[in-house]
């Protein structure tokens, strides 16, 4: 369907029995909304649901599954969050604070990346020195996973992600505009660019981190409009993955050497870690520079062009496929 002024219309009907009276296009645009805007959205909660379900307690994988499907979650809930109002942004808090709530148990798989990262690099830690701190972190991650692992957290978690999923239902009978859902993914482009410092070699980790989250963000909702424009969504989003990685390094690193503070858990090996931890940032801190510049270049306008050319070129045979 149309708005006056030509607005395409995303009709959330999959609920509904099929209307020999609607023209191809409503049938189409059903269809693909269904698909990529809330099909997506029940499958990676009902993983988040899975991860805290556990038996045993959430593992460190399971926990680095939950805060994944939570950010993919939220990202879909800042592109609606516009058109559906307060209780997006309230679900959106809701998942941010239960993401929260696995942080510290996230710190130590974090130093392990770190760690593996230094020794992938070739860094000269002490064998006896590295195995020391490995059993260290693995203590510390052991003691946080324990703090999720009673079953009123879990219980917790579950209902937050059951509420959302909820509210999903709710949702898939209402109608969005895709200009209005093309316009949210402009603005989370620009913020990401607006977020690149200026110097990457003296910028701040809570400015890398920032810009990480908002990559993020821009990276799971890049794959609602992949459909529409497959060949260039992919690509986009592997530009975007790429970038994501590489800030992760950066953030995983200042995690390790966050943990050598004086008083902290690694502060014992302070002397052997923090050079390599320098080294090896500056080089991830570099080559993140280079992954903006490809990713970022574009102004908001520019963005917007690119955005809506690409899915104008593969519109029709997407109409075709449905």
């Amino acid at each position: 369907m149309e708005r006056p002024g030509g607005r395409i219309f995303l009709l959330i009907v999959m609920e509904q029995p099929y209307d020999r009276h609607m023209d191809d296009r409503a049938i189409f645009h059903a269809k693909l909304a269904g698909r990529v805007l809330f099909a997506p959205a029940r499958q990676t909660l009902a993983k988040a649901r899975t991860a805290v379900s556990e038996r045993n307690g959430p593992s460190a994988r399971a926990v680095h599954e939950f805060r994944k499907s939570m950010k993919r979650w939220r990202a879909l809930l800042r592109l609606l969050e516009p058109l559906i109002g307060a209780e997006a942004k309230q679900l959106r808090i809701e998942a941010r604070d239960a993401a929260r709530s696995l942080a510290h148990a996230r710190d130590g798989q974090a130093c392990l990346d770190a760690l593996d990262d230094l020794a992938k690099a070739g860094s000269d830690l002490p064998r006896m020195a590295e195995q020391a701190i490995r059993r260290q972190i693995q203590s510390m991650r052991r003691k946080a996973e324990a703090g999720i692992a009673d079953k009123p957290a879990r219980t917790r978690l579950v209902a937050t992600v059951d509420k959302a999923a909820a509210a999903i239902e709710r949702w898939t009978h209402e109608a969005f505009a895709f200009d209005d859902v093309a316009e949210q993914l402009v603005e989370s482009y620009y913020r990401a660019r607006k977020a690149r410092p200026g110097d990457w070699e003296k910028a701040e980790p809570e400015s890398l981190h920032e810009l990480r989250r908002r990559v993020v963000v821009h990276r799971y909702q890049m794959e609602v409009i992949q459909p529409l424009c497959p060949k260039f969504g992919k690509n986009w989003i592997a530009r975007a993955q790429n970038l994501r990685q590489r800030l992760g390094k950066c953030q995983d690193l200042e995690v390790l050497l966050k943990h050598t503070a004086p008083g902290a858990s690694l502060s014992p090996w302070s002397d052997v870690l923090k050079a390599p931890i320098e080294q090896r940032l500056r080089k991830h801190r570099l080559a993140a520079g280079r992954l903006s510049d490809r990713l970022l270049s574009d102004k908001r306008k520019a963005f917007r062009r690119r955005l809506k050319a690409a899915c104008r070129a593969t519109k029709r045979k997407a109409l075709t496929s449905l």
